[in-house]
């Protein structure tokens, strides 16, 4: 199951790889908390249940998954609106949903989601996940200002920059984790001299000290009323946890040449999330960052997976005095790193390799994530671009006559029949007459119920008529509307 028992297993890479991962998430699933609004304790739990059950019954081996950003943006506002209780529910039935998802085979859809909608996904989810950081510069809704200003942005900065170029002195160690520890000691000196410091502590209102985690079953109504406030929360965490965790797989079937199983991906995310509902977790997902790095200190086996969630919950269990000492400006710092790797600078920088539309498609996935949500804007943005392909698609259908042949090409479908009806002139058409199908694609019933139609008209005209160039499949088709070829 973990893979233990494969023979180009290198026990020694996944578990190395799996602890360094496991030092990795705790800044993350912390920071995700404070995304939500809820006691970091929470967002451990969340990273731990999850890890484990993709861990042994996940698609992928070599992912990993836990406490993500696009979860925690979309249970933030039924957190503040309802309270934490209704969140646990909304995540387990996230999970049902992605059950379904993944038993009725679903996961394959990922492939009908546009490159140009997917850069406006990952901008949307940066720009969301920084407008959320801007909440720690502020105390009861007013921005803070003069020397505790001053200090979170010196910590802030200070975290930013040992993550960003710490990695070229040591790349074997987490930067997160060495920026945690350096910038919580510059806290500590900066606290001793009487300067005020917010830590980890002072925004949960108390340590972090926690045993396992316990079966919860959530406090709410179980009622019809309580269901419409959580089915949309929910819908929307499964189809966004889905669309993280399959894009993550397909990035690292690319980067290590395998294939994984979307199905039993989908019903895994769904058994975890389900699971993490029940132990007062806030959901989650695959995540690209930590996956990333897994795979590239070498982890090819669930086992990696396994060790980093339960490494992060020891480690959590033993290290809560040092944790709670943690002050939010390297919370803060770390998550504009993730800002900063999450957004998709291409679409910017290189803005002249997309054609207008493209660009026009990642703006309104971007403003549609961060005016409603993640899941909308994804959907409206696969919308325009199946809209957009149909479209160019229909002016491409080209019909020429040659004596009593008559050729086709490109697609025929419900967007292209005006025009190929166009370019046929039927007054004309007489004798025995042969349409050339050898370059065009039959696609759907508009495109079928066309050629019955010339079939017919060529009938009442007592003209001979012939199709050739069709593909057996299409032949089947067109027999099942009584034209015989």
């Amino acid at each position: 199951m973990l893979g233990l028992k494969d023979k180009d297993i290198k026990l020694s890479v996944e578990i190395l790889s799996g602890l360094t991962v496991a030092i990795a998430l705790v800044p993350e699933a912390i920071a995700f908390s404070f995304i939500v609004g809820i006691d970091p304790i929470y967002g451990i739990y969340s990273a731990f249940m999850i890890g484990i059950i993709t861990s042994l019954f996940g698609g992928r081996a070599g992912m990993i998954s836990g406490a993500t950003g696009a979860i925690a943006v979309v249970y933030a506002p039924l957190v503040a609106t309802n309270g934490i209780e209704y969140m646990f529910l909304a995540v387990i039935l996230a999970g049902i949903f992605q059950i379904i998802f993944g038993l009725l085979n679903l996961g394959k859809l990922i492939r009908l989601i546009p490159y140009a909608v997917m850069l406006g996904f990952v901008n949307g989810l940066a720009l969301v996940i920084f407008r959320a950081q801007l909440d720690f510069f502020k105390i009861d809704d007013a921005w803070i200002t003069g020397s505790m200003l001053f200090i979170m942005l010196l910590l802030v900065a200070l975290t930013i920059s040992i993550i960003l170029y710490f990695p070229k002195v040591n790349s074997t160690i987490p930067s997160s984790l060495v920026a945690m520890v350096i910038v919580t000691i510059v806290s500590l000196v900066l606290k001793n001299i009487g300067y005020e410091i917010f830590t980890i502590s002072d925004f949960a209102g108390g340590s972090l000290q926690a045993g396992l985690p316990q079966l919860h079953i959530p406090d709410v109504a179980y009622s019809f009323e309580t269901l419409k406030i959580i089915f949309p929360f929910a819908l929307i965490a499964a189809f966004v946890g889905l669309t993280e965790s399959l894009l993550t797989l397909n990035l690292i079937d690319e980067k290590t040449d395998t294939r994984g199983d979307t199905k039993q991906e989908s019903i895994a995310q769904g058994a975890a999330n389900i699971a993490t509902g029940f132990i007062s977790g806030m959901g989650g997902c695959a995540m690209i960052g930590q996956s990333t790095i897994n795979i590239n200190s070498g982890a090819r086996k669930y086992l990696s997976g396994f060790v980093a969630a339960v490494g992060l919950l020891i480690i959590v269990l033993i290290a809560y005095p040092l944790i709670d000492i943690i002050p939010l400006g390297a919370i803060v710092g770390v998550m504009f790193v993730v800002v900063y790797k999450t957004f998709a600078w291409e679409s910017i920088l290189e803005f002249k390799k997309f054609s207008k539309f493209d660009l026009l498609v990642i703006f309104t996935v971007t403003f549609i994530t961060l005016l409603a949500n993640l899941a909308i804007a994804v959907i409206i943005g696969v919308l325009m671009s199946a809209l957009h392909f149909s479209w160019v698609k229909s002016k491409k259908i080209v019909v020429t006559q040659e004596n009593q042949i008559i050729n086709i090409s490109g697609t025929l479908f419900f967007g292209s029949i005006i025009s190929f009806n166009e370019q046929i002139d039927f007054n004309s058409l007489e004798g025995h007459i042969i349409f050339d199908f050898t370059n065009a694609n039959i696609i759907d019933y508009s495109a079928i119920n066309t050629i019955k139609n010339i079939y017919e008209k060529a009938l009442s005209k007592n003209i001979e008529i012939k199709f050739i160039g069709l593909s057996e499949h299409e032949i089947k088709l067109i027999n099942r509307v009584n034209v015989y070829i």
